[in-house]
């Protein structure tokens, strides 16, 4: 059977349960912040706007990767806009405000 005997003095006991005792007060002050309803909210909160701005970067990515798209359909390298493609663009354009005039007329008439 192993030796259980505590060769430490009395002062030095004391000092260990002194440290111990600071150890956990400061533990419990720890989980007292942690489980306060404020820091609850405050946590709750800081998670949703990080999901907010991580989900934002990624639409804001996805709508410039569109955008470039979009405007690589309609101008060349040099940046002059492709007549070939913009023209039928512009004239369908100018056809779906003409038949919504219209039908916006009819309707008032």
């Amino acid at each position: 059977m192993a030796d259980t005997a505590d060769t430490r003095t009395p002062a030095e006991i004391e000092a260990d349960i002194r440290r111990r005792r600071e150890v956990l007060a400061e533990t419990l002050d720890e989980i007292g912040v942690r489980v306060h309803p404020k820091t609850i909210v405050g946590d709750a909160k800081a998670k949703v706007v990080s999901n907010i701005d991580h989900t934002l970067g990624r639409a804001y990515v996805q709508v410039n990767r569109v955008v470039s798209d979009v405007r690589a359909q309609f101008v060349d390298e040099e940046g002059a806009p492709r007549l070939e493609r913009v023209v039928p663009v512009a004239l369908v354009a100018v056809g779906l405000v003409g038949l919504l005039a219209l039908g916006a007329r009819r309707r008032r008439g």
